[in-house]
């Protein structure tokens, strides 16, 4: 399923949060928790 986050910190205003959330967060979690399917930013 889809994977709802909200980035706080320094993360939040960042505008390489969302390279972090595809390319870090997003694959870390479909490795480990195969039912994940994508990670989407929330506010």
């Amino acid at each position: 399923g889809i994977v709802y986050l909200h980035m706080q910190g320094a993360c939040a205003g960042c505008p390489s949060s969302t390279a972090t959330l595809k390319h870090g967060i997003e694959n870390m979690l479909k490795h480990y928790i195969s039912e994940v399917t994508e990670v989407r930013a929330i506010d």
